[in-house]
C-alpha cells in the first residue's frame, strides 16, 4: 500500500463519517431499486457483486432485494460507514481503498456509484484496473459526466470532486469490455430523484 492521497484521507476522515449521516433514508432506497431494475434488465444471470466505495449499503441493499441470490461484496474505507455495511448481514465487509482493497474473487459484476468523482485524478488508472480485476463479465460506473476532465466545487472543499468520461477511460484502459446499456438519473425525477449521473454497463468479451 503506497501513501494514501488526500482524497483518501478526507473520506477515511470527519467528512466522510458526515456523509454516513446525510446519505440514508427510504426515499434513497427506493430510489436505488429503481436504478439496479434498470440496469439488471441488460444483465445475465447475476450470482455475485462487489462494489467499491459502498458507504452504508444502499446500492447493496437494493441489489439484495433485487438479486437475493447473489453474494454480495463491499469495499468501504470509511470506518463508520464499514461498521454499518456489516450490520446488514448479508455483505463481506473488506475495509480499506479501492485503489488496493477488492475481494479475492472475481464477481459476476463490480461497480462503483458515484466514487470515482473523488478520486484523485492520477490514480484513476489504478482504480480502473480493480474494476476491472474485480469481475468476470460485467462493469457499471455510475457517475457524473463530462467529456472532458473538469473539477468542481464541493461543499466547500476544492479537488474532492471531479467529472470526466470515466466509463470511456475504462474502455479504453480495458479494451476486453464493451458498452452493452447506459442511462441517466435526474434530479427532477417526480418519483425517483437522485443526484444527475449517468450510468453505463459494460460488458467483458
Amino acid at each position: 500500500m503506497g501513501r494514501e492521497t488526500a482524497q483518501e484521507q478526507f473520506w477515511r476522515g470527519d467528512f466522510g463519517n458526515e456523509y454516513v449521516d446525510r446519505c440514508r433514508g427510504e426515499d434513497a432506497l427506493a430510489a436505488r431499486l429503481y436504478l439496479w431494475g434498470k440496469i439488471l434488465r441488460s444483465c445475465g444471470p447475476i450470482e455475485s457483486i462487489t462494489e467499491f466505495g459502498a458507504n452504508i449499503g444502499l446500492n447493496l441493499q437494493a441489489l439484495h432485494g433485487l438479486a437475493p441470490q447473489a453474494d454480495l461484496h463491499g469495499v468501504e474505507i470509511n470506518t463508520r460507514a464499514a461498521d454499518e455495511l456489516r450490520a446488514l448481514g448479508f455483505v463481506e465487509v473488506l475495509e480499506g481503498s479501492l485503489l488496493d482493497t477488492a475481494p479475492a474473487a472475481k464477481s459476476d459484476l463490480a461497480f462503483t456509484c458515484t466514487v470515482l468523482i473523488h478520486i484523485n485524478p492520477d490514480e484513476l488508472s489504478r482504480a480502473y484496473a480493480q474494476i476491472a480485476g474485480a469481475t468476470k463479465r460485467y462493469a457499471v460506473i455510475c457517475e457524473y459526466y463530462n467529456p472532458s476532465p473538469v473539477e468542481i466545487g464541493y461543499r466547500g472543499h476544492t479537488e474532492r470532486l471531479f467529472k470526466r468520461d470515466f466509463a470511456g477511460e475504462f474502455m479504453d484502459a480495458h479494451p476486453a469490455f464493451a458498452l452493452r446499456d447506459y442511462g441517466f438519473a435526474y434530479y427532477r425525477d417526480p418519483n425517483f430523484p437522485m443526484d444527475d449521473f449517468s450510468w453505463f454497463l459494460m460488458e467483458r468479451s
